[in-house]
């Protein structure tokens, strides 16, 4: 199976793996699994470092090798899914979370997310 990682799916897997689900975690465990993590994610995170709301700065160190050693595949942004994050219903006003949809309904994958507020799109959720 093949989905996307919400920003916080990815911080809970690397730091409290336990606050996962158990489906979701034996998803990702899943060799089979192709697992996505958007480009907007470190970006994501490094804001949140510099304003103080996340203490990951030794994760931002080498990112790419970090989540490749994970066996997670990091996916350019597109113009296109630009785009249609910028024309989604404003069910979700974060723009992060915003491009993580429009970027998974562009690659037609689920979304591993806790934010019930993904459900007022037309992505599968993978959560509990």
């Amino acid at each position: 199976m093949t989905f996307l990682l919400d920003t916080h799916a990815l911080l809970w897997l690397l730091s409290a793996p336990e606050s996962l689900p158990d489906r979701v975690l034996s998803l990702i465990r899943d060799q089979s699994s192709r697992v996505l993590l958007s480009l907007i994610t470190p970006w994501e995170i490094a804001i949140k470092a510099k304003t103080g709301k996340l203490d990951v700065a030794d994760l931002l160190d080498d990112f790419a090798a970090k989540m490749t050693r994970a066996k997670l595949e990091i996916v350019e942004t597109t113009v296109a899914q630009v785009i249609r994050a910028g024309g989604l219903p404003l069910h979700h006003r974060d723009p992060f979370d915003r491009l993580l949809i429009a970027q998974a309904a562009e690659l037609r994958v689920p979304i591993v997310s806790a934010d019930q507020s993904f459900d007022f799109y037309e992505i599968p959720r993978i959560w509990e």
